[in-house]
């Protein structure tokens, strides 16, 4: 098999610097000493009970990966977070909001999304050089913290990195989407599962596959002008269709990036394959998701090219729709 058609894994790798990170919407960038210093770990509040911190579940995701990869270069943890939860220590609760010095508040994020790289462990697609990642995302927004003790809610994930774009790739089978733990050592066995289950040559033959397929500008404003009117479909027409979470703002993000995205634009035919078009979805992703959505809207990706591609052959295939 040819070098650049091989998944690679070699001990002598150089390091990966992203260029962006691996999603920018509404989020930014802490470090592990952040969160285990200057942030608080919120309860339950009818019992007390703490929840799993931050810190402390990445610690467990940086172990499983170690142990899984072992012998593989493995970056340290991307780690971004969103909607900060203030509070104050009890010295403090009478000052002016003006007057608050940094070490009387407290604070926690409400959401939290991480990716650990193994840049040792590369393929390539599409002339483009994509490394396998691992990862996980958390959000209390779907967890009642008023309430007694419960199990928490984690997300996760493995897939590919694109080391041009830092775009993730993520496939059905490298997701958990409901991952309901009461402690690390539930949450290891997940992460553990996860990382079993997932099988990472199915993925790159899929994202390969996408490689043979193209539209045609007609084509591509067809899909265009049709995911826009989706969202408005009535109840019982949307519901045979297949799924599409991507918003008006996203699809113009694909539109303008389908004229000038400098890797993964179309053609002077105005051609686009697939795994160009995907590339489109996957960066109006990174670019404008929410921290607790991105992991869905990554793997509808996923399904909505691959869904296209079986389109073209087979015109009684419900994805049909998009193209009309």
């Amino acid at each position: 098999m040819e070098e650049e058609n091989a998944i690679s894994s070699s001990k002598s790798t150089p390091q990966i610097v992203a260029k962006s990170p691996f999603i920018e919407s509404n989020c930014e960038s802490v470090s592990m000493d952040h969160l285990k210093i200057e942030c608080i770990t919120p309860v339950f509040a009818r019992c007390n009970s703490v929840t799993i911190s931050h810190y402390d579940f990445i610690l467990a995701l940086q172990e499983c990966v170690a142990n899984f990869y072992i012998g593989e270069k493995i970056m340290n943890p991307e780690i971004r977070v969103s909607h900060k939860i203030l509070g104050r220590i009890q010295e403090a609760l009478k000052k002016p909001k003006a007057e608050l010095l940094p070490h009387d508040e407290t604070i926690y994020w409400e959401r939290i999304a991480v990716a650990i790289e193994i840049p040792s462990i590369t393929m390539v697609v599409g002339g483009n050089t994509l490394s396998l990642v691992v990862g996980a995302v958390r959000s209390f927004h779907n967890q009642n913290l008023y309430s007694k003790k419960t199990a928490e809610r984690f997300k996760l994930f493995a897939g590919f990195v694109n080391h041009v774009c830092t775009n993730t790739a993520v496939s059905t089978d490298g997701a958990l989407l409901d991952v309901k733990v009461f402690s690390l050592e539930e949450l290891k066995i997940q992460i553990y599962n996860l990382l079993n289950s997932y099988n990472m040559n199915n993925h790159v033959a899929q994202m390969r596959d996408l490689e043979n397929y193209s539209l045609t500008q007609s084509q591509f404003c067809q899909l265009i002008g049709r995911s826009r009117i989706y969202q408005h479909l009535p109840k019982e027409t949307k519901s045979i269709i297949p799924e599409l979470l991507f918003n008006d703002g996203q699809i113009n993000a694909i539109s303008k990036a389908y004229f000038e995205d400098i890797n993964f634009k179309s053609d002077c035919n105005g051609e686009i394959d697939l795994w160009k078009m995907f590339n489109l979805l996957t960066g109006a992703n990174k670019s404008s998701s929410y921290i607790n959505d991105f992991l869905e809207k990554g793997i509808n990706a996923t399904n909505f090219v691959n869904g296209i591609s079986k389109a073209q052959a087979d015109r009684n295939s419900p994805y049909s729709w998009f193209l009309g």
